[in-house]
């Protein structure tokens, strides 16, 4: 039985080399020999494009190392003072929070604990945390562009590798946990006869080359308007997508997908980016008022009893009604009247006001009634023609996260509205992942390509200053561990700052 037992492990680990595989807990790889010639084709190919090419990079790759260290400093005594003070500043203000925003703050990204396990685990050389707070519609994006990002990266170092003439033995993806990456397999010893500047061409290709990507797509979403103009227009206001099932727009007089939104309130509407403006804007301010003749007042409202919330506002309908809402006003005699009012009558066809000097026309008496609402919610006119304008009652913020929008509007029936969003979000995941590998890979870091980039960088630069070795390992060791501390104290008050939100 032993050695049936022997004999199977040994049939089985002979299949999983044959097909370049490797299965650990938590891990899987795969490393091929297939795309070589790609490659080798590739790293040959103008070699002094390539040479100017991968120089800019090694250029690059040193800036990067000194500005991460310049910016996680930064971000530590930032964070440092949000804790200690009482009032600590909005999210936003911080420069770079590792694991909770990193170079995109649309919600979307979050990167650097992702980063950190794939190159611990091969010594190669993300907040949002995927099924934690990430939305589970997000994570396509999320799982593609942190392998894509590592792919390119990888193909930095390889094509850079073989351009300096240094042997290329394979490539190969792993899945660690759940997080995809990639790796390129080089020949060591050919790695370390070459001189220390050919190392930082290959040792910084893989931060170049994730700049460059994160660029490129920032292109994109930038003349995305102008790439997709034969198809799609824009400009002409925010075109509904989705509407969540639990979201307040839900309804046979809500928001239906495809309905082009043009205002909220007085407030235009030509892109996603005025929605999120206009919701911002009705969210700090207070609500607006509308104009309502002293005759029609008096015809729509009826007796109702008046009483205070519990944060002091004033309600005066039943709480059983759908239709009313209590608009309070003034008049010259007495500052604090109340009424319920139908509130679809009341704002339909009715002008925006702020007091009563806003209503005056024609002689005509004239009040504005402002909705007596609690304190964060507000009564927002929606309107999406040529459908009946949508009066939304709640915070501004509810509607924002459960609608979303795209500030594409198709030109023929048969195009996908969902089309240009997934580009942009794709795009979007790219700019952020893409570029937060190239910023923490370039610390100088144990495990992380910073490692390869100081080392080779101080053999450089120092060997005629220090000329012994050690002296010059003994400096590329203690800059090594200042940065690690640097690095693992951000991650340790990046995570303590997620959690005790």
């Amino acid at each position: 039985v032993l050695q049936s037992s022997n004999s199977l492990k040994a049939s089985y680990e002979d299949w999983l080399l044959t097909y370049g595989l490797s299965i650990s807990p938590f891990h899987i790889q795969w490393q091929t020999a297939v795309f070589n010639r790609q490659f080798y084709n590739w790293g040959r190919w103008k070699p002094r494009f390539l040479y100017f090419w991968f120089s800019m990079g090694m250029v690059f790759g040193i800036v990067a190392m000194f500005g991460s260290v310049i910016l996680l400093g930064k971000t530590l005594m930032q964070t440092l003072t949000q804790m200690l003070t009482e009032a600590p500043k909005a999210q936003n203000d911080r420069m770079l929070q590792v694991v909770v925003s990193i170079l995109f703050s649309e919600g979307l990204v979050f990167v650097l604990l992702d980063f950190l396990l794939c190159f611990v685990l091969l010594s190669c050389p993300h907040q949002q945390v995927p099924g934690v707070n990430l939305p589970v519609s997000q994570l396509t994006y999320f799982f593609s562009a942190i392998l894509i990002s590592g792919v390119i990266h990888e193909v930095g170092h390889g094509v850079a590798a073989i351009r300096e003439q240094v042997r290329f033995n394979g490539f190969g993806i792993f899945i660690f946990i759940v997080y995809p990456g990639a790796f390129v397999d080089l020949f060591t010893t050919h790695l370390q006869l070459i001189s220390p500047v050919q190392q930082l061409r290959i040792f910084c290709a893989g931060v170049w080359h994730n700049f460059v990507l994160g660029v490129a797509s920032f292109i994109v979403l930038f003349l995305l308007p102008a790439i997709l103009f034969p198809f799609y227009y824009t400009g002409a206001g925010a075109l509904v997508t989705e509407v969540a099932e639990d979201s307040p727009a839900n309804g046979p007089r809500g928001l239906f997908v495809g309905d082009l939104v043009t205002n909220l309130q007085d407030c235009p509407v030509y892109s996603v980016e005025d929605w999120n403006s206009c919701l911002e804007d009705i969210s700090e301010k207070s609500q607006v008022g509308y104009c309502i003749s002293a005759a029609t007042l008096q015809q729509l409202s009826f007796p109702a009893r008046v009483y205070s919330r519990l944060d002091g506002t004033v309600e005066c309908c039943s709480n059983n009604s759908l239709t009313d809402v209590c608009f309070s006003y003034s008049n010259n005699l007495d500052s604090h009247l109340y009424a319920c009012l139908p509130a679809r009558k009341v704002i339909e066809a009715s002008k925006v006001c702020r007091t009563n000097m806003d209503c005056q026309k024609d002689f005509v008496p004239s009040f504005c009634v402002t909705p007596s609402l609690e304190n964060q919610t507000r009564l927002i006119r929606v309107k999406h023609p040529p459908h009946i304008d949508m009066l939304y009652v709640g915070h501004p913020m509810h509607l924002q996260y459960t609608v979303s929008l795209s500030s594409f509007v198709p030109r023929q029936n048969f195009l996908s509205i969902d089309l240009p969003v997934v580009i942009e979000t794709f795009c979007k995941y790219i700019i952020s992942l893409s570029g937060a590998l190239a910023v923490i890979n370039a610390v100088p870091c144990f495990a992380l390509d910073g490692q390869w980039i100081l080392n080779s960088f101080l053999e450089a630069t120092l060997s005629s200053l220090i000329v012994e070795k050690q002296s010059r390992e003994l400096v590329g060791f203690l800059i090594l561990l200042a940065g690690s501390a640097l690095l693992a104290a951000n991650v340790a008050l990046g995570l303590w700052m997620v959690t005790a939100r």
